[in-house]
């Protein structure tokens, strides 16, 4: 046995029980584990098996602990949402909330460097299995695994900053000394993932064929989107010269944070841009909704913005997993759609879009509402009634506010306001080519006792908004005997996640932002319903010169990503790498009043909590358990 099982550094933290487990059922050695395809291929679905629960309103941080989503604030609600704990300051050092470092029982998430380790087993003893897996499928499987341990280095190095980077396992008969590992500089962490996916990306294939069978599997544009995403990360202010984070030293005085480089922002477009082609090779292109073929060209828009991010499997996403699923992020955040839903209780949302998320969104003219020399942004909050030409976004008539009328298309397909129309859940005909009202687009009514409204102390919107992506529309529910819900993935990376990643990188690499750079963002804003990005700032917005300048178009670049990946678990991330959390999370959480059923009541803005960060929560604690058992590790500064 102490010749073939292998450990990590993390191997002090374990039971010898703890490691055993990663070994398939009712297989005692590695030997077996790899002796046939059938068992090997076992052993890939564990390495695969750990990545995270993303888009999970609980385990994934990039959710609750957003300042796009709000969850009802008393003990019961908290409990189930620990990005909300996370954001209020209830995370400590011995106590991190999230840990997924070693994770022990009683916190959210998955210890990635379990998920490494068993990414080495599997890379030191596939060589083993020669009988029945053929030389070429033995060096695709070898890639995958390769991809998956650049991930998970990913993963932890966004959430913790500089870490032990796990090359290879170490032998259990090495000395207690030698686990005792140190957290590696940045720039050390990006080379060795970078150099991971490098060498896998020629093995794997350029698109998953075999769809019954592999999908999920990682193809040779994942391996090039993730590489995309790790150099933008690493470009980015937070981790390219933070002169904030210069107090984080190893004890023999290694320094983790890298000075400034330039050249990181151009390593990352060149990177983007391979990316690029490898998924426009294989057809990769925006969704578009076809299901249904007697609805407007407004409805069809809005359905193609929504259903991106829960359709399955569909031809924007560039990788998801099993692991990625909307189920719960779904059963947590779709709404009510009539009052007798309330008495059988068949899913359990309380989770909404903040006020703050609402206002994001551009106004028709494709800039910030405030920016907008057309739109009054200084009534924004008055109330109004919805115009007839608003008929597939709200009911005509409707009372409700200036801020939900005459905004972008991205508006009705991610928010669900007083007033608002949603399409499907049980409702399939558009408006006037129903037998009835009850076949059309619900209307909603937010207010105390409305069909979608709070109607008790449970289940209901806290901030009188409701999130709309992240609901598939043939997901059903329509009484205590009936319920059915739409399988659906949560895209990990999609494509304009990429052709903004691209923009970003592009702009930021050069003294002026040219046309390659507005051709990647007006890539995301056209297929979005709206104008190209310099002709929307020359002509409506009162700083028409912001698009000539690599600030302005900084600006215009964070902002699109937020609307266009809005509730996509892409925020979360995005403020902490561009420095800006510090203010973007200090703002006080405001929505609807939704304890009121008149007009005037429920249309009043209050405040619902105050957020707590400061510098310390741009990375998350190391537990305290990790340093007092390895004394080289270092804490994240001001834990």
């Amino acid at each position: 046995m102490k010749k073939i099982l292998l450990i990590s550094m993390t191997i002090f933290l374990f039971s010898c029980q703890d490691y055993l487990d990663i070994v398939p059922d009712n297989v005692p050695v590695l030997d077996h584990a790899f002796r046939s395809r059938t068992t090997a291929m076992n052993y890939l679905a564990t390495c695969y098996n750990y990545i995270p629960n993303i888009g999970h309103p609980n385990n994934d941080p990039a959710m609750s602990a957003s300042d796009e989503w709000f969850v009802e604030v008393n003990d019961f609600y908290r409990s189930e949402f620990t990005g909300l704990e996370y954001r209020f300051g209830f995370a400590s050092a011995d106590r991190p909330l999230f840990d997924y470092w070693g994770n022990p029982s009683g916190t959210a998430g998955k210890s990635m460097y379990k998920a490494i380790r068993d990414c080495n087993i599997f890379l030191d003893n596939i060589h083993k299995v020669t009988s029945d897996l053929t030389d070429g499928e033995k060096k695709v499987w070898i890639a995958e695994v390769k991809v998956l341990k650049a991930y998970y280095h990913f993963y932890l190095m966004r959430l913790y900053g500089p870490i032990p980077v796990i090359r290879e396992n170490l032998s259990v008969d090495i000395s207690i000394e030698e686990t005792r590992v140190f957290r590696e500089p940045i720039n050390n962490v990006v080379e060795y993932i970078v150099s991971l996916l490098d060498e896998a990306a020629p093995n794997l294939p350029p698109e998953i064929l075999s769809r019954s069978v592999d999908l999920g599997h990682i193809s040779r544009p994942v391996a090039l989107m993730i590489k995309a995403d790790v150099l933008v990360t690493a470009a980015s202010p937070f981790f390219n010269g933070n002169s904030d984070m210069d107090i984080l030293v190893n004890p023999d005085g290694t320094k983790l944070f890298p000075e400034f480089d330039a050249n990181r922002w151009s390593l990352a477009a060149t990177a983007c841009e391979e990316a690029i082609i490898a998924c426009t090779d294989i057809g990769r292109d925006f969704y578009e909704f076809e299901e249904y073929n007697d609805i407007s060209d407004t409805t069809k828009l809005v359905l193609s913005l929504k259903q991106v991010a829960t359709e399955l499997w569909n031809n924007e996403i560039i990788w998801t997993s099993t692991n990625a699923s909307s189920a719960e992020l779904a059963g947590a955040t779709t709404p009510y759609f009539h009052q007798d839903m309330h008495k059988f209780a068949p899913f359990n949302p309380y989770m909404s879009p903040t006020l703050k998320s609402a206002e994001f969104f551009y106004s028709k003219n494709g800039v910030p509402m405030d920016e907008d020399v057309d739109y009054p942004n200084n009534n924004k909050y008055d109330v109004v009634l919805v115009p007839d030409d608003h008929l597939y976004y709200a009911e005509p008539g409707y009372e409700t506010l200036q801020l939900n009328i005459d905004r972008e298309p991205r508006y009705y397909a991610n928010i669900a306001f007083d007033g608002a129309r949603w399409f499907g859940n049980g409702r399939y005909k558009e408006i006037g080519r129903g037998s009835n009202r009850d076949e059309e687009s619900y209307v909603f009514n937010l207010k105390e006792g409305g069909q979608q409204g709070k109607n008790g102390s449970l289940r209901f919107s806290p901030t009188g908004f409701w999130a709309k992506k992240t609901s598939h529309i043939e997901s059903n529910y329509p009484n205590s005997n009936s319920r059915y819900y739409e399988l659906s993935s949560f895209p990990i990376y999609r494509m304009s996640d990429l052709y903004l990643l691209y923009a970003e990188a592009l702009n930021e690499s050069l003294s002026s932002p040219n046309q390659q750079v507005y051709d990647a963002i007006d890539k995301v804003r056209i297929k979005s319903g709206l104008k190209g990005v310099a002709e929307s700032w020359q002509n409506h917005s009162r700083f028409p010169a912001k698009v000539n300048s690599k600030e302005g178009m900084r600006e215009i670049i964070h902002y699109e990503r937020t609307n266009e990946l809005a509730f996509e678990g892409k925020r979360f991330y995005d403020i902490r790498r561009w420095k800006t959390a510090s203010s973007d999370m200090n703002e006080p959480i405001k929505g609807m009043n939704v304890n009121e059923e008149t007009t005037e009541g429920f249309n009043k803005i209050i405040p619902y909590a105050i957020q707590l960060f400061t510098n310390k929560n741009y990375l998350m604690p190391i537990k305290n358990d990790e340093l007092r058992v390895n004394k080289n590790l270092v804490q994240n500064p001001y834990w």
